[in-house]
């Protein structure tokens, strides 16, 4: 048997990037895909990273897909803890402890 990768986007470039933004215990942002992806997404359930990662979507360590936003299923939404090290995914408590301090003074 021949095993063929799943197709990538021809272009990603289409795919955009919110600013990061945070409460008191998320970092957060947003990523829109073209609408013309959503026919390569799992319909109804969140992506697992190598989902949203096989799509196109290139972003550092340790974010997760938690919620649809039903009216426009193109507009991925991810978070991650506070303090997370980007390189690992994992939380830093010196990076945590310099959030909850810069997310204070805001």
């Amino acid at each position: 048997p021949r095993f063929v990768d799943p197709p990538r986007p021809s272009m990603p470039r289409d795919i955009e990037y919110s600013e990061k933004y945070c409460d008191s215990k998320y970092e957060y942002r947003h990523v829109i895909l073209p609408k013309e992806m959503t026919k390569q997404m799992p319909k109804g359930r969140l992506l697992l990273e190598g989902e949203w990662r096989g799509l196109g979507v290139q972003q550092s360590r340790g974010w997760e897909h938690y919620e649809i936003h039903k009216p426009e299923p193109h507009i991925l939404l991810f978070r991650r803890p506070l303090g997370t090290d980007p390189r690992t995914g994992k939380i830093d408590p010196k990076l945590l402890k310099d959030a909850l301090a810069k997310n204070h003074q805001q």
